[in-house]
């Protein structure tokens, strides 16, 4: 068969530990045999991020702006223990969170449902997209162990000299403090991702804080959510017969858990790390997740939402077969074909994108499966389990069928 041509390339964000290895194979036997592959590429492994002193993650985001869709493979995020693995000259930030701050994007993560594994939540019927602001909060506190007793105070001063201050607590002894800030540039943009994307799918959107605890902090994201909604998308929201409420975070879990899905929920970025966590091991699994980063400019980075899986990794390196799941990062490598071909208006590339994604679950749906879904497939059929390289292998079969 002649190859589909790609008109613009991606932006390739590679990673490490066994996500690499998994990232290689998909390109291998499932997209190059297929697709006149093009990407510009950028390392994004610990060993050249220590050896360009960050600079090639700053210089992908920055690609990612200029070509509009990028695919990016699990990183490592460095602690203590790296530093010493991979002798590092510091502890690296996460990637992510670079990303992130330089797209000033919001995370949609959605669960990959198949047949044969229900979520256990048996009300659930239709898959639940968690929208997570990924700027600020916890994530970018400033934090403080208080040797003893004195006082903490909450200062600003701002440009033209005016002076706030406020006593957060007399420390009587020792303990801790934490402060984390927002800003409303990133509020709104994280609001109108959150619409835009209703929009797109066609679905309600709930957003969820804790404003009757958070009188100013959270309150500021309702109400600029509000304004928004009430200025920019009341109209076109009526106009498809969709909905946007605002809840408290509490009452939010409990309707989500009564709900049968098929709902955006929108969280804080601390709120959405453990929702979206949550929702998709409900669903199945972490490797059964789509990720995508979505900016207000319509930059979109697609991603696997878990981690290096460095176990396997580890076995792998000693010539042991694994079984890691590689839908997740197979489905961002699907959904970056597929938004460049919207981009390009290349018919023939969303086409593929979506026939190997079809694939991919009909694969499972007919018993072939990695090891970490065995234990949940409910299905008629015996499942048989498999290695990732074979799981891959079994989808370019079918692929080879469809375009030969």
């Amino acid at each position: 068969m002649s190859k589909i041509i790609m008109q613009t390339p991606l932006v390739e964000m590679d990673g490490d530990e066994m996500t690499r290895i998994i990232w290689q194979q998909i390109k291998e036997e499932v997209i190059l045999p297929f697709v006149d592959l093009k990407t510009e590429y950028y390392d994004l492994g610990l060993p050249n991020r220590e050896a360009t002193a960050d600079a090639v993650t700053i210089a992908a985001a920055e690609a990612n702006k200029k070509y509009g869709v990028s695919v990016k493979c699990a990183t490592i995020t460095a602690n203590e223990q790296r530093v010493e693995e991979y002798h590092l000259s510091k502890m690296w930030p996460s990637p992510n969170a670079t990303i992130r701050a330089i797209l000033d994007g919001t995370v949609f993560r959605t669960p990959i449902v198949v047949n044969g594994i229900s979520p256990a939540v048996k009300s659930w019927q239709l898959p639940i997209t968690v929208a997570r602001h990924a700027y600020g909060d916890v994530y970018k506190a400033t934090e403080y162990r208080i040797p003893g007793p004195g006082k903490a105070e909450l200062v600003f001063v701002g440009d033209d000299g005016t002076k706030w201050c406020e006593t957060i607590y007399d420390f009587e002894d020792a303990g801790v403090l934490q402060a984390q800030y927002n800003k409303d540039s990133s509020i709104k943009s994280f609001a109108r991702c959150c619409f835009e994307y209703a929009l797109e799918t066609k679905r309600d959107l709930w957003f969820a804080s804790k404003d009757t605890i958070s009188k100013i902090y959270d309150q500021s994201f309702k109400n600029i959510f509000q304004h928004i909604y009430d200025n920019e998308y009341k109209n076109k929201f009526n106009e498809l017969g969709i909905e946007y409420f605002y809840t408290l975070i509490d009452d939010a879990v409990a309707r989500v858990i009564r709900s049968k899905g098929g709902f955006i929920w929108a969280c804080k970025n601390y709120d959405g790390d453990v929702m979206s966590d949550m929702v998709s091991t409900a669903f199945g699994s972490l490797a059964m997740m789509t990720s995508v980063l979505v900016s207000p400019q319509g930059v979109y980075e697609y991603e696997a939402a878990h981690g290096t899986v460095t176990q396997h990794y580890y076995r792998y390196l000693k010539d042991e077969e694994t079984s890691t799941n590689p839908m997740a990062t197979l489905f961002a490598w699907t959904g970056a074909l597929n938004k460049r071909g919207e981009f390009d208006n290349n018919k023939e590339l969303i086409k593929f994108a979506k026939t190997l994604e079809e694939t991919a679950v009909a694969t499972i749906e007919e018993g072939t499966m990695t090891g970490d879904l065995i234990n949940m497939w409910e299905g008629k059929i015996i499942p048989h389990k498999v290695s990732s390289l074979e799981f891959l292998q079994a989808i370019r079969q079918k692929l080879e069928k469809i375009y030969s």
